[in-house]
């Protein structure tokens, strides 16, 4: 058998069948930001690996730190045990945030659950029975089964787990636009924290960009408000960076844009600049204080490849690079395209909404039968998106020229046509 057809009989792909319904494509190298498949095709990728690879692909000083680093020690235990490039990388994300405690995890979904946890045990160390959180409409926040919790339970890909999850508490999302009114929301959002704040250990938020419940952009100032409720009510406020942090809004993260600061905040995704699986919860200092210094201790948790060196070492030189590099006005230039060329979008039929930030460029169809229409067109011609549902989007490596970008905005409209002039 070959490695293709090994695929196609045992491994299962995400959110997908086995055998895949859908067509996997067979990649054989990657380079800056294109894709290279085993068919002879290059495709531009409009995804950063799924939001990850902010710097392209192959870099030379991320490719760099790994060489070195697995000559030192590509692996270490972490229970008991400390190394340098932990540390550094520690101290890097402590200026970056503002915030004080670092605990280095696997996946951005483990940094949830690790976040969850220790908001929980946070208040138990506060002699405080609170089990339970706050969390939005159209949220998402990972796939393992407490980020699935505070996942939208009716308008996520999660609610099939239905029951099965913890239950919490959602409350209305603030409305689309970066300078929407959300008093209705607000309200709302009082009205919930009256009645339950003796109940809820925290709000876990995606500040100002819901992801994957869908591409929402919201009004900085919501964040702000709820900032204020929670210090009233002496509830943590969450902050999920894992999409937004590292500059895809056009901040390092995207609390900056209200001017807040939560108690716990958990990244990953651009961390490493797309090359190894990690992430981070980081916590302020009262946060880890309250807890380790009450009858409690400790926090349960400890990944066998927490803080592996190898991770941890390239994160630190992608975090250089993005600070040595002008990652704000690249990132300024890629939302300034975006603005637009989307504009050709508009007044598409098919076209319900389009809507951009940063390195982040939506279209919003009218209905959620069209995507894998609009995949393989663009597949077909040299662009690699993954739609899902009703969202035909981009978010695009802090490296991509311009004319690449172009194309790729043109060829997802150009796809939404060809299904206008088709059906």
């Amino acid at each position: 058998m070959t490695w293709l057809e090994i695929d196609n009989e045992h491994v299962w792909h995400p959110y997908n069948s086995l055998p895949s319904k859908t067509k996997i494509l067979p990649v054989v190298s990657t380079n800056k930001t294109s894709i290279f498949l085993q068919t002879g095709e290059e495709l531009i990728d409009a995804m950063s690996s799924w939001w990850s690879a902010i710097h392209g692909y192959n870099h030379p000083k991320l490719n760099e730190a790994l060489k070195k680093q697995v000559e030192i020690m590509p692996h270490i235990m972490f229970g008991g045990l400390a190394h340098e490039q932990s540390s550094l990388l520690s101290q890097k994300l402590v200026n970056l945030t503002g915030l004080h405690s670092v605990f280095l995890c696997d996946s951005g979904s483990v940094s949830v659950e690790v976040a969850l946890k220790t908001a929980i045990l946070y208040q138990k160390a506060k002699g405080l029975k609170k089990y339970k959180f706050f969390a939005l409409e159209h949220a998402y926040h990972g796939d393992t089964l407490g980020a699935m919790s505070v996942c939208d339970p009716q308008n996520s890909m999660h609610s099939i787990y239905g029951s099965y999850l913890s239950e919490n508490i959602f409350v209305k999302a603030p409305k689309l636009g970066f300078s929407s009114d959300f008093g209705e929301e607000m309200k709302a959002l009082e009205e919930a924290f009256e009645k339950y704040h003796e109940e809820i250990a925290a709000f876990i938020v995606e500040p100002i960009v819901q992801g994957a419940g869908g591409m929402r952009i919201y009004n900085p100032e919501y964040l702000k408000k709820a900032r204020e409720l929670c210090t009233k009510y002496d509830v943590l406020l969450i902050a999920d960076e894992i999409a937004t942090g590292f500059g895809h809004t056009g901040k390092m993260f995207a609390c900056e844009w209200a001017e807040i600061k939560p108690d716990i905040m958990t990244i990953g995704k651009g961390l490493t600049g797309g090359y190894m699986t990690m992430a981070a919860m980081v916590t302020s200092r009262s946060v880890s204080e309250i807890i380790s210094n009450s009858e409690i201790g400790v926090l349960m948790h400890g990944p066998t490849f927490m803080a592996n060196p190898l991770a941890c070492s390239v994160a630190n030189a992608s975090i250089d690079l993005l600070l040595e590099s002008n990652w704000q006005d690249n990132v300024k230039n890629i939302e300034n395209i975006f603005t637009q060329e989307l504009q050709n979008a508009k007044d598409l039929k098919f076209v319900k909404d389009v809507r951009n930030i940063g390195a982040i460029g939506i279209i919003e169809l009218v209905d959620d039968c069209y995507a894998q229409k609009v995949q393989d067109y663009c597949v077909k011609n040299g662009v690699w998106i993954r739609p899902f549902g009703k969202l035909v989007y981009s978010i695009v490596a802090y490296t991509i020229n311009e004319n690449d970008l172009r194309k790729i905005v043109k060829t997802m409209i150009d796809a939404i046509k060809n299904i206008e002039e088709n059906i």
